[in-house]
């Protein structure tokens, strides 16, 4: 799961710290899905824990964005309804605005989504 989080049409970018691989790469915020979960819970769990933001989730962007044979990426528009983010689990935070939405080396996974909130705009 992944959260466009967007505070003042800004999108919330978050550098990934591991594994050595991705380390480095931006990506949206999230992560997996628990047993016993919605994809919209843990959404929300996951920003919380790797941000300490509680967020409020909007638009489903796209359908399931493909990472792999056993992997999809599901992403939803989220705004911040407590909080603001720390980078608990991550090496940076940054905001970008739409001019400056390509400044960053996204992860190839989320470059996809990206390119959707470019066109369509993070209004």
């Amino acid at each position: 799961m992944g959260a466009a989080i967007i505070a003042d049409g800004r999108l919330l970018a978050a550098q990934r710290a591991e594994p050595a691989h991705m380390a480095g790469g931006w990506e949206l915020p999230g992560g997996k899905v628990d047993p016993g979960e919605t994809d919209a819970d843990a959404l929300v769990r996951e920003c919380h824990e790797e941000l300490a933001i509680k967020v409020r989730l909007g638009r489903r962007i796209g359908a399931d964005w493909r990472l792999s044979e056993r992997a999809v990426l599901r992403v939803w528009t989220a705004s911040i309804v407590e909080g603001e983010p720390r980078a608990l689990e991550h090496l940076a935070l940054r905001w970008l605005a739409p001019g400056e939405l390509y400044d960053v080396a996204w992860l190839p996974g989320d470059r996809p989504v990206i390119d959707v909130l470019a066109r369509e705009g993070l209004g």
